[in-house]
């Protein structure tokens, strides 16, 4: 029962996950898909630049919002669903275990979304709203605090997200201390976010990555 639980809430919220809200509304307030636009991608940056701010602003808020009810839908499921909310000793899964799933979940629904022949966006809104329930508002604010330092001092928006993908394990690492499969889970969705992000990666080490600010090159 509890493992059908668990598996239950990784569909959840990789369903959840895989709503694209950029092209969504792209198409309905804009009449235009942003996948056609800039880099392609459906996430925040690109729709910033494609729908500006107001449109852009409301992608992030939404992406971010699936990821705050993964988290929301995993306590839920644990207290309703499991014995002791998964919190009694040798539970499986666990509390932290069930929180780690919607994190999981949720982020790879986003980058590989059904809908969109399993492609999607690259991860960050979404994992940042799961970092706040999953982790806890104080690691959810060092990541964004971390991601802004960099993109600040660097102005590459792509090298602040690897930053905090790469952080994300170090976190969970001490906030789920004691549980493998919890920072595991934790691992590989940091690792499948930083592989989203590898056209960036190679574009930063080519030094042909965009900078906040720049303005578009005339073809």
């Amino acid at each position: 029962m509890e493992i059908l639980v668990a598996i239950g809430l990784f569909v959840v919220a990789f369903l959840l996950g895989s709503v694209p809200f950029g092209v969504i509304i792209s198409k309905v307030f804009y009449h235009t898909d942003i996948r056609e636009h800039g880099s392609g991608n459906i996430g925040t940056t690109n729709a910033i630049r494609t729908m500006g701010k107001v449109g852009g602003y409301s992608v992030f808020v939404l992406d971010f919002g699936k990821g705050l009810l993964s988290g929301v839908l995993a306590m839920l499921a644990c207290w309703v669903l499991l014995p002791g909310g998964g919190l009694a000793p040798g539970a499986f899964p666990t509390y932290h275990e069930m929180l780690a799933i919607a994190v999981c979940g949720c982020t790879l629904g986003h980058i590989f979304s059904p809908w969109l022949g399993f492609k999607g966006g690259k991860g960050i809104a979404v994992a940042i709203g799961c970092v706040f329930i999953a982790l806890g508002p104080i690691a959810a604010l060092l990541e964004i605090v971390l991601f802004a330092v960099i993109v600040i001092t660097t102005r590459y928006v792509s090298l602040g997200s690897v930053a905090a993908a790469v952080a994300f394990p170090f976190f969970a690492l001490y906030f789920f201390w004691g549980d493998a499969l919890a920072i595991a889970l934790c691992a590989v969705t940091a690792l499948v976010v930083i592989w989203a992000h590898r056209g960036n990666i190679k574009r930063l080490l080519s030094g042909t990555e965009r900078r906040v600010g720049d303005k578009k090159k005339e073809s």
